[in-house]
């Protein structure tokens, strides 16, 4: 049986984030076909499981996230050769030392070089040129390539001249439930209609674009979750947002349970996303048949099949809520369901990585 070994993310079970879904629905889905290994971050799981979903658990003792990202996999990837026959990395920080590893290893190598990490507005120079620099080394040294979205398919393609391999995320681990009256008495204001977003705090997510859009418009409230203690950006928006009787800024929700009731029950979902290919947020709201309006980059106009309602700007979004037409919405809603279910599924997702093991 090939042995793979999966690196780069926080780790399984998932707790947050793309990276960690993906991995968590691939050892569920594909441990009877491949001895699989998981590297997780010590520091974020003090229970520390052997095995989870069939697949083997090494731990290491550094942040998956930010500068510690770099060593981490790059640990990850010299202690994988030992054992792997593929190596499956997700993200490229730890791709730099690729062109050493191809001196003496002949290991097939998978790279998932996530969504242009190097044109986050939240690194500075160095990281940028370290995140492209990294970005170059991984498409010119692993075997296959995966883009999670066309446009950054082409983008490999139209910058490298390499034919990445198409593999979206899937989406139907969410499920859609009512409201508790629990949830409903901790959060009185879901009895009214609303709009909702989860994110994490970042320009590049638009927050503030959306914020801005809804202060001027109080006839419908939002609902916003995030991690709005991570950064002055974020401690700014709360600042001047909170007191706005439409506007309920809440703390990052873990449980899985009370995000999707808060989730599945908005009249429209906002993705304020520029950044980025596929993104996962976006794609399980499709899967829950919500009505979609999204800032209108290119990646989310792909991933939604240029059928959700899209903006631009403030004006262009306040233009959508002074129209929200209920008929409409619905035709919205179906259409981002029917496109969800025929995309972003965790068994088509699992069998084209299967392919390329």
């Amino acid at each position: 049986m090939k042995e793979i070994s999966i690196i780069g993310t926080v780790g399984i079970p998932a707790k947050y984030g793309g990276f960690e879904t993906l991995t968590e629905y691939l050892t569920k889905n594909l441990h009877d076909s491949y001895e699989l290994t998981v590297f997780c971050s010590g520091k974020n799981y003090t229970e520390q499981l052997e095995i989870y979903n069939g697949a083997k658990l090494k731990y290491i003792n550094l942040h998956a996230n930010g500068v510690q990202s770099i060593p981490y996999d790059i640990i990850s990837i010299f202690k994988s050769l030992s054992f792997a026959d593929t190596l499956l990395i997700l993200g490229v920080s730890g791709c730099i030392v690729l062109p050493f590893v191809r001196l003496f290893s002949k290991k097939r190598i998978v790279v998932n070089i996530d969504g242009l990490e190097w044109k986050r507005d939240k690194w500075g120079k160095g990281a940028k040129w370290f995140l492209k620099f990294s970005e170059k080394i991984a498409v010119k040294y692993a075997d296959v390539v995966v883009s999670d979205n066309k446009v950054i398919q082409e983008y490999v393609f139209s910058e490298y001249g390499v034919k990445s391999e198409l593999i979206a995320y899937g989406a139907d681990h969410v499920i859609k439930k009512v409201l508790s009256n629990k949830i409903q008495k901790k959060y009185p204001f879901l009895s009214d209609k609303y709009a909702f977003k989860v994110c994490r705090i970042e320009p590049e997510n638009n927050v503030h674009l959306i914020l801005d859009a809804f202060s001027e418009y109080s006839e419908l409230s939002i609902v916003m979750i995030g991690n709005w203690k991570n950064s002055e950006y974020g401690k700014e928006l709360k600042e001047k947002y909170n007191s706005f009787k439409n506007i309920f800024l809440l703390d990052p929700i873990y449980d899985q349970n009370i995000l999707n009731q808060i989730r599945s029950n908005c009249c429209v979902y906002m993705h304020g996303h520029s950044a980025g290919g596929t993104n996962p947020s976006l794609v399980e709201a499709m899967y829950l048949g919500l009505p979609i309006f999204a800032f209108g980059v290119e990646y989310n106009r792909e991933t939604t099949q240029h059928k959700a309602k899209y903006f631009n700007d403030k004006d262009e979004l306040l233009e959508l809520l002074k129209n929200i037409n209920d008929d409409e919405l619905k035709i919205v809603a179906e259409d981002m369901q029917q496109v969800a279910k025929e995309n972003y599924t965790w068994e088509k997702i699992s069998e084209q990585y299967a392919e390329l093991f």
